[in-house]
């Protein structure tokens, strides 16, 4: 140990004392500026002991016994915490993705991540951390469990690539499994009841969107501009976000759609209502002002199902209900997908299999004859 002290650990160097310990399977060597004395020898010994127990503990911070060692610069990063991480994540990501999601991400944050992270170190976090907060959450679904996650993911692995933390608890975290909600879609006679019983704007909508396959958010923000008479087709372009007119979601849900004869019907019964320049088509029916959430529809489509005797689903269902009719019809998946808005038909096969039979040429034909045979439109009329 060198002039005759017998501290392990601690040595004498060019008139200082050096302390010499392990941590994270690194030697590390630091110079305190003492004289060495015998007092200052024992307080080095002393000082040693206590850094191997905050070692052994977990507790130990380079910054807090040698704030000026380079080591300690490096920990001052691994000093971030995760509400500061996540911020710095809504903040870098909100140019970049949807509003719709970017609102999503933020509730994550606010209502969930930071009450129950926000104040720790992110290098504190440990895999069974995260673990015992899943298995806690009792009350809420696996789809929403792994939309909280993913601001998680996001800033571990932002903290990696920035040498913040030296390993990712995420890595050992897998999403849960979803069961997919399987279409429902409403037979034509359940169909039939439920145009008698709805009237008006609501009927003309609700026919429009069996005819079309249209989401509700892109219901909500369809303008007459958007119909092209000539061509029967109608340009989606636009969705009703989180009280705002955004573009659609995807780039193939910016599409052009063949308006098939009950969707040409309703819109023509709708002239009455609504028939303005580039004015919004669909409106409650009672204000006369344009949709201002979707649980406005919800409310009276709950209403009109119950007076139609029909079992309740949701209106996404009027979507699955167009896909099934097509696809029963015969026509191209392809096509379909294209109506839809799917980038291929990869998402037709996986969600409406069942209603695959073999492909026939002619789009569009074979729909507009099942329909017509089954009386579920009325006589078309000119636009």
């Amino acid at each position: 140990m060198g002039r005759g002290h017998s501290h392990e650990g601690i040595r004498v160097r060019a008139g200082s004392i050096q302390i010499d310990f392990r941590w994270k399977k690194q030697r590390c060597r630091e110079t305190l500026k003492l004289e060495p004395t015998k007092a200052n020898l024992l307080f080095a010994s002393r000082l040693r002991s206590t850094i191997l127990n905050a070692i052994a503990t977990g507790t130990f911070k380079y910054s807090d016994y040698f704030p000026d060692s380079p080591r300690a610069a490096g920990e001052k990063g691994r000093q971030v915490r995760i509400k500061d991480a996540l911020e710095t994540w809504l903040a870098s990501i909100k140019k970049t993705v949807a509003l719709s999601t970017w609102i999503g991400y933020e509730s994550a944050v606010r209502t969930h991540l930071v009450p129950q992270f926000g104040d720790r170190f992110i290098h504190s976090l440990t895999t069974s951390d995260i673990r015992s907060w899943i298995g806690n959450m009792d009350k809420i679904s696996p789809k929403r469990i792994n939309n909280l996650l993913i601001p998680l993911r996001a800033i571990f692995a932002d903290a990696l690539h920035d040498g913040i933390i030296d390993k990712n608890p995420m890595e050992r975290v897998k999403n849960l499994k979803v069961e997919t909600r399987e279409a429902d879609p409403f037979t034509l006679e359940e169909i039939g009841k439920i145009l008698e019983v709805a009237q008006g704007q609501m009927k003309n909508m609700i026919q429009f969107a069996l005819w079309t396959g249209l989401r509700t958010s892109e219901l909500m923000a369809l303008e007459w501009g958007d119909i092209d008479w000539n061509k029967k087709t109608v340009f989606v372009r636009r969705a009703f976000v989180s009280g705002q007119v955004k573009d659609t979601k995807t780039v193939s849900g910016r599409r052009e759609i063949l308006l098939l004869p009950g969707a040409i019907e309703a819109l023509i019964r709708q002239k009455e209502f609504t028939a303005v320049e580039n004015a919004i088509i669909f409106r409650h029916p009672y204000s006369g002002e344009p949709w201002k959430h979707p649980k406005q529809i919800g409310k009276l489509w709950e209403v009109i199902l119950r007076k139609a005797g029909v079992k309740f689903r949701n209106p996404y269902q009027t979507r699955h209900t167009y896909a099934s009719m097509l696809l029963s019809a015969g026509e191209n998946p392809m096509f379909v997908a294209h109506q839809m808005g799917h980038k291929d038909w990869g998402m037709i096969r996986k969600v409406y299999g069942r209603w695959l039979p073999d492909t026939v040429p002619g789009s569009g034909d074979r729909i507009r004859s099942v329909w017509s045979q089954n009386g579920h439109i009325e006589k078309s009329q000119k636009a």
